[in-house]
């Protein structure tokens, strides 16, 4: 096998099977957050409105900073409750004509969305409606994913541009603001209002909703359910660092509360944007429903997220990973697009608050040694023992091809010096490749490692065992001197390895594949 499996154990009783310390209380959470959204429903007393930030059930990100909570623990909490609750989800139709594009999965936000309706339906959430936000004439694209939509048999309600909006309070709470906006006619006395990304107009979309419940004679209110920031973290702390680091594009950052501190006397974290519009927002809420029961941006929140930590040295820890992670992916980003240095200078300066370089990113150091002995470009993985596996460019293998192999060897105790691969299952893929395919490259990208792999299993009682232990791979942090091709990064992505990378190419040229 062509690579090099340098064992740096840097636990020395720790054991190949070792897993990645847990750091939340997922079923804690589930129950607490539950219990928590009901008794707002009752505090409303009517119908409730929930704006719901992040992603429902692939939130990937807090699956990465608080170890323990799973991709799927806002959908599992609300399928407890799902018999009353409906899912509204909104698009901006300025995203729709820009071609906006969910980052962690490579998909348009339109696609996104039919994506989500055929998950919520499949989890027995009812999803009938969707909202079409800041519709302008002219816009041809949203209109015909409405269309298509529609053929489909949702139901669309078209939201306008309001002018003004959010300062002019007397136009946007009248039939000239909200009221121009169409109804989507809900069946449940619980509707979480949902996107696919930030800035779909989830707020907006809620409150034009209770606006419309108001003048047909229903009491509604409104709640927000966002994850990050954690109100009852410290300002600092690297989970809520980690959020600014995620959120830099849109330039967000946490701050004190002082509506909270002013009104209850306890200080909590809430982001500069839900600070900064606050006093227009409880004016909206007061113009719809004659009162507020909200005192601050906090109190809007029913978050639990905070009260579910159970080891916040591992949170901390996994936290400032992702915020190096982030740092390294706004630097790829940038040489990709040749763009400025605004975004990776925004993380690198979170970077800084939570006293971070990225040498405490411990797989980017031996990356770099390989790729200065070689010559050539090399990567890193740590596998959850916190032994470090390396691999090496040959002629057979790229170094990320030649990581994961050397790690599942590793991870599965087979010597160094056992080929896993056959013959014959490479030579096919590499005449393939070159022969029919045009590529004047044979090395083999990482699925076309895995097929080999998997085709050496049938007879190879070592590759099967190799293969056993890919589930281990999940979680574990890999780094790379060169900028990945979207095989391989869409790869690591599956295996659920978080994979960082040098913005450096191998080569050097005017273009470069994705």
């Amino acid at each position: 096998m062509t690579g090099t499996a340098d064992s740096v154990p840097t636990m020395a009783t720790a054991a190949a099977a070792a897993t990645h310390p847990i750091g939340f209380d997922r079923a804690k959470y589930i129950e607490l957050q539950s219990q928590h959204i009901q008794e707002r429903r009752r505090q409303i007393g009517g119908k409730l409105y929930l704006e719901m930030g992040g992603k429902l059930f692939d939130d990937l990100h807090a699956s990465r900073v608080l170890p323990g909570f799973t991709p799927d623990n806002k959908i599992a909490m609300l399928e407890r409750i799902k018999e009353d609750v409906e899912i509204l989800i909104c698009i901006n139709a300025k995203d729709i004509s820009r071609q906006k594009v969910r980052a962690d999965l490579g998909i348009l936000y339109e696609d996104d969305l039919l994506r989500l309706v055929d998950v919520f339906r499949s989890r027995g959430f009812l999803v009938e409606n969707i909202v079409m936000t800041q519709l302008e004439e002219g816009n041809s694209q949203a209109e015909a994913f409405i269309d298509k939509a529609e053929r489909l048999g949702l139901k669309v309600a078209r939201h306008r541009v309001i002018p003004g909006y959010p300062t002019n309070t007397d136009l946007i709470v009248s039939e000239e603001g909200f009221g121009r906006n169409e109804f989507a006619e809900t069946s449940r006395d619980l509707v979480v209002v949902t996107a696919p990304g930030p800035g779909s107009g989830k707020l907006a979309t809620a409150l034009s909703q209770v606006y419309h419940e108001h003048q047909r004679g229903n009491n509604a209110g409104y709640a927000k359910f966002e994850t990050f920031p954690i109100w009852n973290l410290p300002l600092e702390h690297p989970v809520n660092l980690a959020y600014e680091a995620a959120t830099v594009d849109l330039n967000d950052s946490n701050i004190i509360d002082h509506f909270h501190l002013s009104a209850h006397g306890e200080s909590t974290v809430n982001y500069n944007r839900d600070v900064e519009a606050f006093p227009l927002l409880r004016t909206l809420l007061e113009k719809l429903t004659g009162t507020t029961p909200y005192q601050s941006p906090t109190d809007m929140g029913v978050n639990m997220a905070g009260y579910c930590i159970s080891d916040d040295a591992a949170c901390r820890h996994a936290a400032e990973q992702e915020i190096i992670r982030r740092y390294f992916a706004a630097l790829v980003d940038e040489r990709r697009a040749d763009a400025d240095s605004t975004v990776s200078d925004r993380n690198f300066n979170v970077m800084r608050k939570a006293d971070l370089t990225v040498a405490d990113r411990v797989v980017v150091a031996p990356a770099l040694d390989v790729a200065e002995r070689t010559g050539k470009p090399g990567a890193a993985l740590e596998l959850p023992d916190g032994r470090i596996v390396t691999g090496k460019t040959s002629d057979l293998l790229g170094p990320s091809a030649a990581v994961l192999l050397n790690a599942l060897k590793l991870l599965a105790g087979i010597d160094d010096e056992v080929h896993l691969l056959s013959p014959a299952a490479i030579e096919p893929i590499q005449r393939l490749k070159t022969s029919y395919l045009g590529s004047v490259n044979p090395r083999l990208h990482t699925d076309e490692v895995l097929i080999a792999l998997s085709v050496s299993a049938s007879a190879d009682a070592n590759a099967a065992l190799a293969l056993e232990h890919l589930k281990d791979l999940r979680g574990c942090d890999a780094h790379t001197t060169t900028i990945l091709g979207s095989v391989d990064e869409g790869i690591f992505r599956s295996l659920g390895v978080l994979v960082t990378s040098e913005p450096q190419y191998w080569k050097k040229a005017l273009y470069h594949k994705r």
